[in-house]
């Protein structure tokens, strides 16, 4: 199996609970990318899908993607595009979310990925099953956000108590749940 982490804004490869996962899928096995795209500066879908040329011939049934923050929105839009006949296997989201957060410091940075008409049933044929976790206490995306995506993708919410935006500074530098999840679609 493939898995693809993508971070956000303002994120890196190296940050949060991304290292330790990667560690944990390789040593079940599988094979694990996170690539590193462009932000603050020069953030744009454009750029990042650029980054992810790289990669787009490695997705297929045997993919799963899991995002965090932004990366669950340009995780839509790769599922948008993809023009596979299979399916990938899940997408597993992290306090993801789409649309404006109302926050001037992230909506210029993310407006390209989140503000835009998705096209849900090309999204939602590209994917098998979906996962959304999100935190009752998210300093940048609130609980609303994740309600919204849950709804448009037909699929299950986890609401985790106290995990902020599940970033280091919230104490996510592993993310035990998270693993025990995509174990089950590692079968």
């Amino acid at each position: 199996m493939k898995i693809f982490i993508i971070h956000g804004s303002y994120g890196n490869p190296q940050e949060n609970w991304f290292p330790w996962l990667k560690q944990e899928l390789e040593k079940l096995g599988h094979t694990a990318f996170v690539p590193g795209f462009p932000t603050p500066k020069n953030q744009s879908l454009e750029n990042w899908e650029r980054v992810f040329e790289e990669y787009i011939e490695k997705v297929d049934g045997n993919t799963i993607f899991v995002g965090h923050s932004l990366g669950p929105a340009f995780i839509l839009s790769v599922l948008e595009n993809l023009e596979n006949p299979k399916p990938v296997k899940a997408c597993f989201f992290v306090a993801g979310f789409i649309g404006l957060l109302n926050n001037s410091e992230f909506d210029g940075l993310n407006r390209a990925f989140s503000v835009r008409e998705f096209n849900w049933s090309k999204i939602k044929e590209n994917c098998q099953r979906f996962y959304l976790y999100h935190s009752d206490n998210d300093p940048y995306v609130p609980l609303e956000k994740a309600k919204e995506l849950s709804k448009k993708l037909n699929c299950e919410l986890k609401i985790i108590k106290g995990a902020g935006h599940f970033n280091k500074k919230a104490g996510y530098t592993e993310f035990k749940l998270l693993l025990e999840d995509i174990k089950k679609e590692l079968k």
